[in-house]
């Protein structure tokens, strides 16, 4: 059996036993259970000029054959989120031919895709309310000609613009009631993007998600789901017990999702105090880590389907210490791991990101992100992983 070499930060090196892969079989149907999307990230031509503020150039084959595996394991697709970069690479044309592109796969595999909508095509660092309502409604609007469900993403400018509640009350209003489809929510938190401190108009969240709802149960019949992505369990409880009906869910939060999508039907994962009366007892997931580990999901997930808890927590349990790594502080260079797993796994020819992000995590860093794909169960060709992972070891002058 080979061994993997594992690097410390001492410089020291140890080594583990590479186990094999579980033979997770794909699902024959629809995932029953839960609705769970992996937000997937984009694969850059390996010859291009991968580096800090040059414009993004997309391997398109890489890209889109990534997002057919994922529909091949019954997930759906969150596309052209903060996981593909955006505000961190893919520039405003990168993203508007993804959306098209992303969309006309989800119909050619009959996957569920939905991207983001934002406003940061807007050069301008500072606009007014008028102007981020106005970029909202054109990328909605474009999304909505693509045919892939929209999720309104937090926006820097509207945080920059806003001077109360009242703002994001009006700017949601205005722009949800030009929707044509059921929109997704996104509350995404400073951990992921420090610009958005105070958004929905307050850095507590219990008053920001007072503001939130109210912002749901105006617009009811617009809204889908609300994805929340604070990374604090307790919070999401909190408003998923107050959504209104017919409104999911989707958990964003990487560090605590096994507890969050397993719910009541999980008795014996870690989650925050739930009220037994309330009509949801769990997250669906939109999530950066499930496109890191798409065929262990979609098994948890089938063990749900199958009345199996037990198997669901055994099998994903696992995976929550090595989401946690992908996505530890500082939060927003996760998008490193993610792609490090996709290299590893055999998804892009190599370990390359637009903007040079490929670049934001030591050694170490993933170093341990190995270790643990490796004890969860995650790496899907684990000869192939340990081949590139010594390789790039080797590159950097370390005996593998």
């Amino acid at each position: 059996m080979t061994d993997l070499t594992l690097l410390a930060a001492d410089g020291t090196t140890t080594a583990a036993a590479l186990n094999e892969t579980p033979g997770y079989a794909k699902p024959t149907g629809p995932l029953r259970s839960r609705v769970a999307y992996a937000a997937a990230h984009v694969v850059p031509k390996t010859a291009a000029d991968n580096t800090p503020g040059q414009p993004a150039e997309v391997d398109w084959d890489a890209t889109l054959d990534f997002r057919r595996s994922v529909y091949s394991w019954g997930l759906g697709v969150a596309d052209a989120m903060d996981t593909a970069q955006r505000n961190m690479g893919l520039d405003a044309a990168a993203t508007r031919e993804l959306i098209a592109r992303s969309a006309e796969v989800a119909r050619e595999e009959g996957g569920s895709v939905v991207v983001g909508v934002n406003t940061d095509h807007v050069d301008a660092e500072r606009i007014a309310v008028d102007q981020v309502i106005d970029a909202y409604k054109e990328q909605l609007h474009f999304t909505e000609e693509q045919g892939a469900g929209p999720v309104l993403m937090a926006s820097r400018h509207l945080a920059r613009a806003a001077a109360s509640a009242d703002d994001y009350r009006r700017v949601y209003r205005e722009v949800l009631a030009s929707a044509t489809t059921p929109v997704v929510l996104h509350w995404l938190g400073t951990a992921f993007d420090p610009s958005l401190e105070g958004y929905f108009g307050s850095g507590d969240w219990r008053e920001a998600s007072a503001v939130l709802l109210e912002i749901i149960e105006e617009n009811v019949d617009k809204i889908a789901g609300v994805k929340m992505s604070l990374l604090d369990a307790a919070s999401e409880v909190s408003v998923r017990e107050r959504l209104p009906e017919g409104v999911r869910m989707f958990t964003g939060d990487d560090f605590n999702y096994v507890g969050l999508i397993g719910g009541a039907d999980v008795p014996d994962a870690a989650q925050p105090s739930r009220d037994p009366a309330s009509p949801r007892q769990h997250s669906d997931a939109l999530l950066g880590a499930f496109a890191a580990i798409t065929p262990v999901a979609s098994a948890a997930i089938q063990a749900l389907d199958a009345g199996d808890p037990a198997l669901y927590l055994e099998i994903l349990g696992p995976t929550e210490e090595l989401s946690r790594q992908v996505f530890a502080a500082p939060t927003f260079y996760y998008k490193t791991g993610v792609a490090f797993l996709s290299w590893l796994n055999g998804h892009q020819s190599a370990f390359q990101m637009v903007g040079g992000l490929h670049s934001a995590r030591s050694l170490p860093h993933l170093s341990r992100i190995v270790e643990l794909a490796n004890a969860s169960l995650a790496l899907e060709q684990p000869g192939l992983a340990a081949e590139r992972w010594h390789g790039m070891l080797r590159l950097n002058g370390v005996d593998a």
